[in-house]
């Protein structure tokens, strides 16, 4: 298929939108990058067969739009332009789809819910129109200024239902959360229209708790999908989707090695790397480079108070990344903090190698207690933190092991 197609946008840099598209169709996605000032320009001169749209443009496109259909009409903005056959422009609101297809993948039945949406931007008009036509009951909507906001949200802690629509949690803001989820008493569901990280403060709040959690991912590759049937006019099953999520998910998280000291985590880390094509990231080699002495050294002069905040404030830039390999330092465990920074990018797994097999040199608290009572202190820590756990008995090298374990198979 032959076109210009591509993602408008005022300030895009990364997207997945190309990789998505990729998937899809047999056409080029690029990306189009357009101040506001020239926004009539581009929409008048027509140069593109089909557009995606994201902010700060899914309204200021449609006074140039010949027709909108009834769903971009109800939401009130658009997000996916088509020039026809007469050079006319359609638009729609395939964000709706997205939505719709987040609902299905949260598995909660939500007819008659409580539900509040955080925000009252474009994407809470979707949120909003999508819950209503699903059949969720009272709609509340939370903003900073307006009639239900964060200072009297109490008052709607009988929301059985939580949609965040805002960007707080959003890269670089990781970590952020707008409200405390445990005041919640009847919560059934959360959405976070959120993808990088996979996993904000809000979803990670979520999982804690055992509530049936979702996040913005599975939306972006719907709604790009239904975008591509519009632009080929054609029908693209919804097994797609599926494939293309699993695709991504792979590809993006970190895979997050942690375990005792000398269990074999950089050289696992390494044959990682060399197997699936990706960086590795070594924290301990990370944190000498950052203070400029060995381990040893800085435990010396320093103690190991301060190398643990240093290994956390060097995690948290490092956990922002994606699709990396990162071998963690034993101790990494004993601060609380870091299971989130973990968690938001990556799949933590476990590599467990007997003590009698466990290297020493070099590593200050391994020569300074016995083994035995590190392990009994860290034990819990290493299974309840990861996803899954590799036994590294006999044999460092349990790369295959984990790839197949992270491809299902």
């Amino acid at each position: 298929m032959k076109g210009v197609f591509g993602l408008l946008g005022e300030k895009l840099g990364h997207s997945f939108s190309p990789r998505i598209h990729a998937e899809l169709g047999d056409y080029a996605y690029s990306l189009f990058e357009v101040a506001k000032e020239d926004l009539p320009r581009f929409m008048t001169e027509k140069d593109f067969d089909g557009i995606n749209v994201t902010i700060p443009y899914k309204k200021a496109v449609m006074p140039f739009l010949d027709e909108i259909s009834k769903k971009a009409e109800s939401i009130g903005c658009v997000n996916t332009v088509k020039k026809r056959e007469d050079g006319t422009l359609y638009g729609d609101n395939t964000d709706y789809d997205g939505f719709m297809y987040l609902i299905k993948g949260l598995g909660v039945d939500i007819t008659g819910k409580k539900a509040i949406v955080l925000g009252s931007g474009g994407a809470s008009l979707t949120a909003r129109t999508v819950l209503k036509e699903a059949g969720a009951g009272e709609i509340r909507i939370i903003s900073r200024s307006g009639e239900d906001n964060y200072e009297n949200i109490s008052r709607n802690q009988d929301a059985e239902i939580i949609v965040n629509t805002t960007p707080v949690g959003m890269y670089p803001g990781n970590g952020e959360s707008l409200i405390d989820l445990s005041m919640f008493r009847d919560l059934k569901g959360v959405i976070d229209v959120i993808y990088n990280p996979l996993r904000t403060k809000l979803i990670l709040d979520a999982m804690d708790l055992g509530i049936p959690c979702i996040n913005g991912l599975p939306m972006l590759v719907a709604q790009a999908k239904r975008a591509s049937e519009i632009f080929q006019d054609t029908t693209i099953p919804d097994s797609e989707v599926e494939r293309i999520l699993r695709k991504m998910i792979f590809e993006t998280e970190n895979i997050i090695l942690i375990g005792m000291p000398g269990s074999g985590k950089s050289s696992v880390g390494k044959n990682l790397a060399s197997m699936l094509g990706r960086e590795q990231i070594d924290c301990d080699r990370e944190l000498v480079e950052r203070a400029g002495m060995s381990i040893p050294e800085f435990f010396s002069r320093f103690g190991e108070g301060e190398f643990r905040i240093l290994e956390t404030e060097i995690l948290k830039e490092l956990s922002k990344k994606t699709g990396k390999i990162i071998s963690t330092g034993g101790g990494v465990v004993t601060r609380a903090e870091n299971r989130d920074l973990l968690r938001q990018n990556g799949t933590v797994v476990f590599i467990d190698r007997p003590l009698n097999e466990l290297s020493v040199k070099g590593r200050p608290i391994s020569l300074s207690r016995p083994l035995e009572e590190l392990a009994e202190e860290r034990m819990d820590s290493y299974i309840s933190w990861s996803g899954f756990r590799v036994s590294c008995e006999g044999a460092r090298n349990k790369a295959e092991e984990i790839i197949r374990h992270l491809k299902g198979e």
